[in-house]
């Protein structure tokens, strides 16, 4: 069996060839713009359970190296690409795109019209999907399975709305990154999906980062005496994830000062007491246009984010949480595309987030100042006290 299956919830298929591992694969079905930075794409904790769609259509020229990797493994369920390309070349490159799919048992698929599936999720939404080939083409009687047969198997897998999923790519154990140079401050950060860049930028500006898992309590939180807390990326419904957000309140609670990133962004959202919504189809690329609202700067900005904050975009707000205990609220950052919202900021306490991903990996290092600002807010917490 040479061809491989692509099955959309909807019904709709696409025919290629196989790519990476050759088997069966069911997730949500989202895509990526991004024309470069296709290994942290793919060892990128929050793409946990979805099947991605890259729009560029060359993809694996450079290969794969030992050095960009954003997980210790690659997270998505599943792989589509247009045009794989016939050879790697790059000088860091250790081996291809290819081998490492197929060493980490990643199903995919190739040589399909990847702009009229993305044009078709634009129209639709997102969706599940199914990837088949080799083996998983056929039944019992060696008798090629018929297309409903397939789809019958893509709408028994569970949707994305509802999942909590952070738990299941979380680190087991709490470790350390040490500051580079001089130690400033210290933050206990909450791995919900992690990415490795994300604490090396914090070390880069003299933070100890104690990384803990996405089941840490308040009193593991301070037992690592944090200047601030960190919320990660990650993926799954924020909300489902009651834990984390419990958590979070009680950091709030504390006037412990907070920064969150993407899945970090939804959490500190509905710890305030607002809403969160499934997008159509999402932002995940490197290249979403967002106005910060302080300083009237338009950042071009990495996403990776299905789900947003239902926030007021204009004027303050009341956070809505218990009576609106934690004061007033504005949002901080707008997705100019859509108008989604990007970023969210206390105005009585000392928290903020946004819903992108300031550590560039990969993607345009326009919003890595956010780093600064949450020292900047360290610094003055601890000043203040």
């Amino acid at each position: 069996m040479t061809d491989a299956v692509l099955v959309l919830e909807d019904g709709r298929t696409f025919t290629g060839r196989p790519y990476g591992a050759e088997g069966s694969t069911l997730g949500e079905i989202v895509f990526n713009t991004g024309m470069t930075g296709y290994q942290e794409t793919l060892t990128d904790p929050s793409y946990h359970r979805q099947i991605v769609v890259m729009t560029a259509p060359h993809i694996g020229n450079t290969g794969v190296n030992d050095e960009d990797d954003e997980s210790a493994r690659i997270w998505v369920a599943g792989y589509v690409v247009r045009d794989p390309a016939r050879r790697a070349s790059n000088w860091r490159s250790v081996r291809t795109l290819d081998e490492d799919l197929v060493a980490q048992g990643i199903v995919g698929i190739s040589e399909i019209d990847t702009r009229a599936l993305t044009r078709h999720l634009r129209e639709r939404g997102v969706m599940r999907a199914g990837i088949f080939s080799g083996a998983a083409l056929v039944d019992a009687d060696g008798e090629r399975r018929a297309e409903h047969e397939l789809l019958a198997a893509v709408l028994d897998a569970p949707p994305m709305v509802g999942a909590d999923l952070a738990g299941e790519v979380s680190t087991d154990t709490a470790y350390v990154v040490e500051p580079v140079g001089e130690h400033v401050a210290t933050v206990a950060a909450v791995d919900l999906g992690i990415k490795a860049m994300t604490p090396q930028r914090l070390a880069e500006r003299g933070v100890r980062v104690h990384v803990l898992p996405s089941t840490a309590t308040i009193e593991e939180v301070l037992a690592t005496s944090p200047d601030g807390v960190f919320f990660s990326n990650g993926p799954g419904d924020p909300a489902a994830a009651t834990h984390e957000i419990e958590l979070l309140r009680d950091v709030l609670d504390r006037r412990i000062p907070f920064f969150g990133i993407c899945y970090g962004n939804q959490l500190l959202g509905r710890a305030l007491g607002y809403g969160t919504y499934k997008l159509g189809y999402g932002h995940r690329g490197v290249n979403q246009p967002v106005m910060d609202r302080a300083t009237g700067k338009v950042e071009i900005t990495a996403h990776n984010h299905g789900f947003a904050v239902d926030a007021p975009l204009d004027g303050e707000s009341v956070a809505p949480h218990d009576g609106g205990r934690y004061g007033r609220v504005v949002v901080s950052h707008v997705d100019l595309n859509d108008d989604v919202v990007e970023g969210l900021r206390a105005l009585d306490l000392p928290a903020f987030s946004v819903q992108y991903h300031p550590e560039a990996a990969a993607g345009p290092h326009d919003a890595a100042y956010l780093f600064d600002r949450f020292l900047d807010l360290m610094t003055s917490e601890k000043g203040a006290a």
